[in-house]
């Protein structure tokens, strides 16, 4: 039972981020029906962000914050850059115009990353605070676990708090709902979908950044994977739903450490993938996901 309690908090921690970023693919879909398979991308650029000023201010709670602080700008302006000059001139096109272009930005960022004389292609070891265990009853669970469960509950938190109870959060949903009828109304269409690519980034970049202070290292192409998981996440959860995607992340995360506790790691991404074929199988709108019609 230890073991299996043990094996649920690894899982919490793990499902924080996938949630975390998983947030960003549906909030994307949400408003414009894109898949931004350039969003893991962003989360190793939030990553290397970070690296550089833990590397110039040190692994200590401050230079964490500071670490956050300039990767979620790095991120934000990263985001909103990528949406103005990749994602709105094809806005009106076919979506499998978007879609290519999303691959082609995932790619022109891990081999640009890759060609920087101050980054390169090689791994580099992520900086970190000294892992101190703290014991609740008979599970011990690390100070890093607790600053990523902490840190995604808050972000969550905040969130849902800018979706559900500010005037921006407001005209998103007006947006996602119906973009003409929103423009009619007076919403700057163009800001609210910025905005949502910035906020989106910005996630991503927590997410990297604790991704990689959970597996302390960090290389171009580290955010597919991750980024693959969160996109499954979402999709399970219900794309386009952001309830869904946290409890899609937390499913996956679960999922798969329960997996390699019990079973073997080789069979923890089959696993996981899976779960999701299950899922939409029986739903396939995913768990929270509802159903839409469309006139014709």
């Amino acid at each position: 039972m230890t073991i299996f309690i043990q094996q649920l908090v690894n899982g919490l921690s793990l499902g924080s981020i996938y949630a975390l970023i998983a947030l960003g693919y549906t909030m994307v879909y949400g408003i414009v029906k894109l898949i931004n398979f350039a969003h893991g991308e962003i989360l190793m650029v939030g990553a290397y962000t970070a690296y550089y000023v833990l590397r110039t201010v040190g692994a200590s709670p401050l230079g964490l914050a500071l670490a956050f602080a300039a990767a979620m700008i790095v991120c934000g302006i990263t985001g909103i850059t990528i949406e103005r000059f990749a994602y709105r001139p094809l806005r009106s096109s076919p979506r499998l115009n978007s879609l290519i272009t999303a691959i082609a930005m995932s790619l022109i960022l891990q081999n640009g990353v890759r060609v920087l004389p101050f980054a390169g292609p090689n791994p580099r070891q992520f900086p970190t605070m000294d892992t101190i265990m703290v014991p609740f009853g008979a599970v011990s669970v690390s100070n890093i676990q607790i600053i990523v469960i902490t840190v995604s509950i808050v972000l969550m938190l905040i969130l849902n708090y800018i979706i559900n109870w500010t005037k921006t959060g407001k005209a998103m949903r007006a947006v996602s709902f119906d973009m003409q009828a929103a423009s009619l109304m007076g919403i700057s269409v163009n800001r609210i979908i910025a905005f949502t690519f910035a906020l989106g980034s910005v996630l991503a970049a927590a997410g990297g950044i604790l991704y990689a202070t959970a597996y302390p290292q960090i290389e171009p192409t580290m955010g597919a994977m991750p980024g693959l998981k969160a996109f499954v996440a979402a999709v399970l959860g219900g794309i386009g739903s952001v309830p869904g995607a946290m409890l899609g992340g937390y499913i996956l995360g679960v999922a798969e450490t329960m997996t390699k506790g019990f079973l073997s790691s080789q069979f923890a991404d089959a696993i996981s993938f899976s779960i999701l074929i299950l899922i939409l199988l029986v739903k396939p709108t995913g768990i929270m996901g509802q159903k839409t019609r469309v006139k014709v």
